[in-house]
């Protein structure tokens, strides 16, 4: 926030006001800021940034530069409930079904992947990644997962890092799939 990593500007304040005065200014400049994300489909969690933090340990991300693709229109959110993946795409809890060159998966903080995917051996009954860290990053056939290095945002950094350098190189080599794919995301509750 205005050049101020939101961290910083929360320790600051912390210093002269009560956490939970901190979190609700944190949540006012982030809608100056970033607009009300709830239009988008990105529903804000109501508690605080910093008490979620000091909760459950887990700091709260929103990728800006994510955020701006979806306000421009090239990633749509897609909130329906899906009811399970398909090999291209999703069918959703009312029936419908999509296709998708890409879906990204927004699932939370605790793991439910044994319970959506199925005839895969990459995780563990807890919902980790069996391979160990720094590459536990990419599944078999097109998954790509971030955030289940246990190591913070730096470990999360290091997953986007060698997933978007994978994709990448697949764009360059693949001609057909520059040509017709769309971006999306899929939002599970």
């Amino acid at each position: 926030m205005f050049g101020f990593s939101t961290f910083g500007i929360a320790m600051a304040l912390l210093k002269w006001l009560p956490l939970k005065l901190v979190d609700k200014v944190l949540l006012l400049l982030a809608t100056i800021i970033l607009g009300n994300t709830d239009q988008l489909g990105l529903r804000r969690p109501k508690t605080g940034p910093i008490e979620l933090k000091n909760a459950t340990g887990k700091t709260p991300v929103l990728d800006v530069g994510a955020l701006s693709q979806i306000k421009s229109g090239k990633i749509k959110v897609v909130v329906e409930g899906v009811k399970e993946i398909t090999r291209n795409g999703a069918r959703f809890m009312n029936g419908q079904e999509k296709e998708f060159d890409s879906i990204i998966l927004a699932t939370g903080y605790k793991s439910n992947v044994p319970t959506w995917l199925k005839g895969c051996d990459f995780f563990t009954k807890d919902g980790m990644p069996k391979t160990p860290f720094p590459d536990c990053w990419r599944g078999s056939e097109g998954l790509y997962i971030v955030g289940f290095t246990r190591r913070g945002l730096l470990g999360t950094t290091s997953d986007a890092v060698e997933i978007a350098n994978d994709v990448a190189q697949l764009w360059k080599t693949n001609k057909d799939c520059r040509s017709s794919c769309n971006s999306h995301i899929i939002l599970l509750k």
